[in-house]
């Protein structure tokens, strides 16, 4: 993608300008849990968000050019400076997310390996060589005579042969150009690390727009990048108004656009992005199937966990549940233990399982639609109710396609628990939605297993786990209404660079 420069003595005055210029207004950032301030955030108003996308743009322009290693070394740095400021990561991140302390610092320990990750694979990320001595017809050769005999090797003319064999094709990888990155509040850092790092591993810079309601925790990351040498413009953090958010989304200056977030905003976002790249990493209601030879302690454990960690805020959380009809009653049994076993209150002391959701109005909609569920002839098993942002975790039976607790995302700790007759039946209820992003299945069975990769269409599928499972070296990413694109370092790493081949003639 071609781009303007200007001369070197104007781009130092330009720089200098820049950076006199600091933004004036801020916004208060309030804990979801009592709405105390956590911090103030600087807002980027519509002359400071041009400042920055043209400071990724002259960034951009040093980083393409880095070596590897360098750009390793940044990251690597990052990953030290955020193990070394982790307490400081863990505390932001609970206050202004309302996230429990253990998953905030579970959040941390992964942006780490993500950093690091990302630092290896920049070492060894680059391309391949193509085999062009693979069709006999581009040399005006034949391996067979006219009765389809094959030819006499003995007899040919080796000369000939060694300058067909002559040519190498060399596939590289490059970077494509500033990033505008967008991300969701319930991993205000690592989310935001699986945009950021495959970015500048690969050569890009990337301007970044926080949720709204968790821009601390990306400030705190710039401060890392500053100090880990990544150079000025590398990241830029942009806490804005939408208006001027769409305007970069359709701004031509960026090569890609990286969402994470609702599906309804980002398929927004891809209608209005032109002509550039774009990933979108979007919502999911997931399904785990419980089959009869399944460890039901292990299902019911981790199906809760799935289901209610961080008030259920997970686009990969555990929505729908499906048991067969041998083991329901046990496995509900299990389940509501365990349920009701989760200490529900303050993120901010140690040893709370469930938090708030992310304001009250969040949670004023999740109760309504489990009210719904209940009036159209749902069973509540436990839970249902809220105080202010807190919502108690929620087990709804006999629930039906139709509801919103199972077409849409609740994006909040609210289990459905229904039965089923045949592992056909169970593939086909998970599959009838118009989400697919992840699902799981406890089964024993290696060819259900299998049955379910073929019908089921769902980004990543866990056997014997739930559908929050991610390790962040692996691909992610969704298929149907949940997105495309995929995450996950080095896959990323490949959305955000493209391909430029060379072939070389040395006979």
């Amino acid at each position: 993608m071609p781009r303007q420069t200007t001369s070197l003595a104007a781009d130092n005055t330009e720089l200098e300008a820049d950076r006199s210029a600091k933004a004036t207004k801020t916004d208060k950032i309030r804990a979801p849990y009592d709405g105390s301030v956590v911090g103030e955030m600087p807002v980027s108003e519509h002359d400071d968000v041009q400042r920055a996308i043209h400071r990724a743009e002259r960034a951009y322009e040093t980083l393409r050019k880095l070596p590897r290693f360098v750009r390793a070394d940044i990251l690597q740095r990052a990953a030290e400076i955020l193990k070394r400021d982790r307490e400081e990561f863990v505390q932001t991140i609970a206050a202004e997310s309302g996230k429990p302390l253990y998953d905030a610092r579970g959040e941390v320990s992964r942006g780490i390996f993500n950093l690091t990750n990302a630092a290896n694979e920049a070492r060894r990320f680059g391309g391949e060589e193509v085999p062009l001595d693979v069709d006999a017809a581009v040399f005006e050769y034949q391996t067979t005579d006219n009765e389809g005999r094959p030819v006499d090797l003995a007899k040919l003319d080796h000369e000939a042969l060694s300058r067909m064999r002559r040519r190498i094709g060399i596939s590289r990888r490059f970077p494509i150009g500033p990033i505008l990155a967008i991300a969701p509040f319930n991993f205000p850092l690592n989310l935001v690390l699986h945009k950021v790092a495959p970015a500048i591993a690969v050569g890009n810079s990337v301007v970044l727009k926080p949720a709204p309601q968790t821009p601390l925790t990306s400030q705190l990351l710039k401060r890392v990048f500053d100090e880990a040498g990544l150079p000025e413009g590398g990241l830029e953090i942009c806490h804005c108004a939408i208006p001027d958010a769409e305007a970069m989304v359709r701004d031509e200056r960026f090569a890609m656009v990286s969402f994470t977030g609702s599906a309804q905003v980002g398929w927004h976002i891809k209608s209005i992005a032109g002509r550039k790249k774009v990933a979108l990493e979007l919502g999911g209601n997931g399904m785990c199937i419980v089959a009869e030879d399944a460890d039901l302690d292990l299902a019911a454990q981790r199906c809760v966990r799935g289901g209610v960690v961080y008030g259920g805020q997970y686009c990969i959380g555990v929505q729908r549940i499906l048991v067969h009809e041998s083991v329901i009653e046990p496995f509900e049994r299990k389940l509501l233990e365990q349920v009701r076993a989760c200490r529900v209150g303050n993120p901010l002391i140690e040893g709370v399982d469930v938090g708030p959701v992310i304001d009250e109005k969040s949670a004023i909609r999740i109760q309504s639609w489990v009210d719904e569920a209940v009036a159209e002839g749902a069973q509540l098993l436990t839970g249902g109710y809220r105080e202010g942002a807190v919502v108690q975790p929620t087990v709804l039976a006999n629930t039906r396609p139709g509801m919103k607790v199972e077409d849409e995302e609740v994006f909040g700790p609210v289990l459905t628990l229904n039965s089923f007759k045949t592992f056909d039946e169970a593939i086909q209820r998970a599959s009838d939605s118009r989400y697919g992003l992840q699902g799981g299945i406890f089964t024993n069975d290696l060819r259900r297993a299998f049955q379910a990769l073929e019908d089921w269409d769902v980004g990543g599928l866990m056997i014997n786990d739930v559908s929050i499972y991610r390790i962040d070296n692996m691909p992610f990413g969704g298929w149907k209404q949940s997105g495309f694109g995929r995450e996950g370092t080095r896959y990323a790493m490949e959305e955000m660079s493209d391909i430029k081949f060379l072939v070389v003639n040395y006979a």
